[in-house]
């Protein structure tokens, strides 16, 4: 689902992706993208930021809130970093700036959806089972994971996050491989998107620096996932 006020974007984007082979559907506001949600859940959303009705970070909240896990693409004007880095802390999946390559968009729709494949069939070889570090339990089959009693609400990438550093906790993993495993090889976004990822799990684990769960700032090198 693409949503975008601008007649041309709409075209533009709805062309290049049918071409690729996507079905598209369309919505020019809010409000019509809620109802075109309500009809039925897309793979994915491409969300402009700049919409008539809403702001573009409110309805990213109330598309999260009915469908934690689905995918979100956000277009922001070229120049607004904070509503990218907004956009990202709150646990977008990836970022466009306009006026943005067709060819691009195309190419990071597809990343992601590789990636929510990826996490919602396990690959072969994956554990499907429970994976537990100190009182963080994870469901690797179910996606789902828990602190304690406490189920704790995470996105796909979040989720993708916490599961690479869970099964290798108490090793240090550099940024860059947490972007390989996590985003792919082939995509083309910037790696310091990890520290934003990083923030927000932090945040939703409330872990204290003696807590197991406690993800460590190796400086100079990464992240760890303590292995109490």
């Amino acid at each position: 689902m693409v949503v975008d006020d601008e007649k041309h974007i709409l075209r533009l984007v709805t062309f290049n992706l049918e071409r690729a082979g996507f079905e598209t559907l369309v919505a020019a506001n809010a409000g019509e993208a809620l109802r075109e949600l309500d009809r039925g859940r897309p793979d994915l959303v491409i969300l402009d930021l700049m919409l008539p009705d809403m702001d573009g970070l409110d309805l990213y909240r109330e598309i999260r809130s009915r469908e934690p896990e689905l995918a979100i693409i956000m277009l922001t004007a070229r120049g607004r970093e904070i509503d990218r880095v907004v956009g990202l802390e709150i646990g977008a999946d990836d970022y466009v700036t306009k006026p943005f390559s067709p060819r691009e968009l195309v190419a990071r729709v597809r990343a992601v959806l590789r990636r929510a494949r990826r996490a919602q069939a396990p690959e072969a070889g994956r554990d499907e089972g429970l994976l537990m570090v100190g009182d963080l339990r994870i469901d690797v089959a179910a996606r789902k994971a828990w602190v304690g009693k406490r189920q704790l609400e995470l996105t796909l990438t979040e989720f993708e996050m916490l599961w690479c550093l869970a099964r290798n906790a108490g090793h240090v993993l550099t940024r860059e491989q947490l972007f390989r495993q996590v985003w792919g090889s082939d995509y083309l976004g910037d790696s310091r998107v990890v520290d934003v990822h990083i923030s927000h799990l932090r945040h939703k684990l409330k872990a204290d620096v003696d807590d197991p769960h406690c993800i460590e700032t190796v400086r100079g090198v990464g992240y760890r996932l303590k292995g109490g």
